[in-house]
């Protein structure tokens, strides 16, 4: 083995001592950052800013905490019902209710009305037409910690229940009893915090868990199944202190969410880097009797492709910085991190084991040479068992090799089949569209939408400035056909000339048919000020509200997708290029991972809203699916490529495609299960937005493991044939110089 950088590394890490050194390494390195350093998940932030503060609605919102600060603060809708209609000794429990938090309010409370200051009467005629329902507003201060908002929230779930006798809160929905469930923005912001809270623990234990049946299921060995759960977790133990850290600092923000997606990530990339290293192992122990040469080798051989690999994926990951929508700048750093660690473990530690482990790591099934089979067999008197070479991936090669024609014609149009499907998929922003159908918040706005108009959960205000002209902001707006309240004009605490009205919509807030009005009242509005001769009219009209902030978020969605998109495809076509140092392969294997995206989106459109009966996919799907799609399928074309462009200086190229598939095709076959079984089980948790993105993650891993890199990549290659290195010249030199290219 020539003395290169790799087979140093390989000496470096799993040397006959170095071995113990590199385990004690990372296991120091695992401790000390854990012991001083806080864990990632006690510096969760779930409350930062989406939006920037140049975005519309932000402007909007600080203004309207400057002029109208007497707002009451972020409002939990606490909705009542009782179907066969709400009594006099309801009223009278709910008066109580408020008069208890009048005198005891809790941490963060704003404001709570006087219900008990209210004749009997007049609180009937708050309630809805039908007088079975009733929303009481308990208002927190802006800025609240979720936390805080949901011990609020859970004091007056106990004082409700020793009021009423019973807990309103638990009652089922349609019941002869009272019921109660809190909404609007504090109820949907405590939900949401506790699907991502609950999800952490379960999360980590399905993934540990299917990382290890698949595992053994395909490898049978329950030692080889431990190694790469063991480098993942010492690379998680290594990542989380270091994002800590940074959060700590205020160097980045962490969320729940991106807490979650990592931990899959780790697991499912992770696994695939330590099943490239050690399915080659296994390879070589079969032809190597010295253990120590066959890991120099496996790692010398495996290693260029592990960190050209991670090294895309990582670069693709940082790219989400340029993102301005903030859960998606924030993914950047610990998905990034995470990736840059478990690849450095799976060159360094990964090996360490092996060496530590021998042949051992594939116990029961453990790989020999043919000479220590026959060896062994004559220590026990028996003849040497004879094991049929069937590698799997054997007659894909021939098939590929021996038709690519029709390969190639057959999955182009399949992918594009599904590719093109996926114009058909609709998109949301609506927050409340991704909560579980008995989520509380949910539930509440279902009763307000029967009961009441569906606006009133989430009210937008407009604010004009006047200049000190006489305005008729009331009949402006109410006559506007999707606005089924306006309140009362109030002039702005330090500038009387600023007006604002509160407008409720007649249809869900959240939906993207009232998003598509908000343009329509801003020019309303500017049409207003400027029949009144106002100056400027765009520059004095501002709308707050939360359907203005999803329309903002929905501007963020598209501009993030526009610049991400374009930068990822180019940074791995440079990698590719500089990697392969072919034009036309970057050219085909980035074109075909692009088709693998859009089938995964088409095919994932089927099922989620097909089969599952989803009528729109959160707005985000598309962006983070690309980013992780593109990137991770790039790591199995690059796999088998690196296979093939090994063999063409052995071989025909014909004879390099099909042993590459060959080689390659058990290995990334277990990699590309294991990988879409950690997104699948996003799919088990009760958050739609991971739902819908482990399915089409999944969806897309499948169709890059089992279509483009056994069938699609080969046959581009093979029909292309020695144009598919241009222009590494040397190369086809080479092969016209010996005569040795036979396709």
């Amino acid at each position: 083995m020539k003395d290169t950088f790799l087979g140093k590394l390989a000496r470096l890490v799993a040397g006959q001592k170095t071995k113990w050194i590199t385990l004690a390494v990372w296991i120091l390195l695992a401790g000390t950052l854990s012991a001083i350093w806080p864990s990632v998940n006690e510096m969760e932030k779930n409350n930062a800013a989406n939006l920037d503060n140049n975005q519309p609605s932000v402007v909007a919102d600080k203004l309207a905490n400057k002029q109208f600060p007497n707002d009451g603060g972020v409002p939990a809708l606490l909705v009542w019902n009782r179907e066969k209609g709400l009594t006099d000794d309801d009223f009278s429990n709910l008066a109580k209710l408020t008069t208890y938090f009048t005198e005891h309010p809790v941490k963060g409370q704003e404001l709570v009305p006087p219900l008990q200051s209210m004749p009997l009467p007049a609180l009937k005629q708050q309630t809805s037409k039908d007088g079975t329902a009733f929303v009481l507003p308990f208002f927190f201060n802006k800025g609240t910690e979720t936390v805080v908002m949901k011990s609020g929230v859970e004091e007056v779930q106990k004082q409700a229940k020793k009021i009423f006798g019973a807990d309103p809160f638990a009652a089922k929905l349609g019941s002869d009893n009272i019921t109660a469930r809190v909404s609007g923005p504090a109820g949907i912001s405590i939900d949401a915090n506790g699907l991502f809270s609950n999800a952490d623990v379960s999360l980590m234990i399905a993934t540990v868990a299917i990382v290890l049946v698949l595992l053994l299921l395909i490898y049978r060995s329950p030692i080889l199944a431990i190694i790469p759960l063991i480098a993942v977790g010492f690379a998680f133990g290594v990542t989380g202190p270091i994002l800590g850290k940074m959060a700590e600092q205020d160097w980045i923000t962490v969320d729940s969410q991106a807490i979650s997606i990592m931990t899959v990530l780790l697991f499912g990339a992770g696994t695939d880097y330590c099943l490239f290293l050690i399915s080659r192992f296994r390879q070589l122990l079969k032809q190597e009797k010295d253990k120590a040469k066959a890991l120099a080798s496996s790692v010398k051989d495996a290693s260029g492709a592990i960190a050209m690999s991670g090294f895309t994926v990582v670069i693709a990951l940082l790219v989400l910085l340029l993102a301005r929508y903030g859960s998606v700048h924030r993914f950047a750093v610990p998905f990034s991190l995470s990736i840059l660690v478990m690849g450095l473990a799976s060159l360094t530690l990964v090996p360490a084991l092996l060496a530590i482990l021998g042949r051992a790591s594939f116990f029961p099934v453990i790989p020999r040479t043919p000479e220590m089979e026959a060896e062994r067999a004559k220590r026990k008197g028996k003849k040497p068992a004879v094991h049929a070479n069937k590698p799997v991936g054997g007659w894909i090669g021939r098939t590929v090799t021996k038709r690519p024609w029709v390969i190639f014609i057959v999955t182009t149009l399949l992918l594009g089949g599904l590719a093109a499907n996926s114009l058909r998929i609709q998109y949301t922003v609506d927050l409340l569209s991704s909560f579980p159908e008995d989520m509380p918040s949910r539930e509440g706005f279902s009763v307000i939408a029967d009961k009441f108009t569906p606006g009133e959960l989430a009210p937008v205000k407009v604010m004009l400035d006047t200049q000190g002209k006489s305005v008729d902001l009331k009949g402006t707006f109410g006559s506007l056909p999707y606005i089924s309240k306006v309140s009362e004009p109030i002039a702005g605490k330090d500038d009387a000339n600023i007006y604002a009205v509160d407008l409720q919509f007649n249809v869900n807030p959240y939906s993207n048919e009232a998003m598509t009005h908000i343009p329509e009242l801003r020019e309303a509005a500017e049409k207003l000020l400027g029949d009144k001769g106002v100056s400027e009219p765009s520059d004095r009209v501002w709308i707050s509200g939360q359907t203005a902030t999803q329309y903002d978020t929905e501007a963020s969605y598209d501009r993030d997708t526009r610049v991400i998109i374009p930068v990822v495809i180019g940074l791995i076509a440079l990698l590719l290029l500089v990697y392969l140092r072919s034009v036309v392969a970057m050219v085909y294997l980035i074109l075909t991972v692009v088709l693998s995206y859009f089938s995964a989106l088409g095919l994932g459109w089927i099922v989620i809203h097909d089969i599952m009966g989803t009528t729109a996919i959160q707005g985000l799907i598309p962006l983070y699916a690309f980013v992780f799609l593109v990137a991770l399928g790039e790591d199995y074309n690059i796999f088998l490529i690196s296979s093939i462009w090994r063999k063409r200086n052995e071989m025909p190229l014909k004879d390099a495609i099909r042993e590459g598939v060959t080689e390659t095709g058990g290995v990334i076959t277990s990699a590309g299960l294991i990988l879409a079984g950690t997104f699948a089980v996003l799919a088990t948790l009760p958050i739609q937005v991971l739902v819908q993105f482990g399915i089409v993650a999944a969806i897309g891993v499948l169709l890059d493991t089992f279509l483009v890199r056994p069938f699609l990549v080969p046959a581009i290659t093979m029909l292309l044939g020695k144009a598919a290195f241009w222009p590494d010249v040397a190369w086809i030199k080479s092969k016209k110089a010996n005569k040795a290219e036979n396709i």
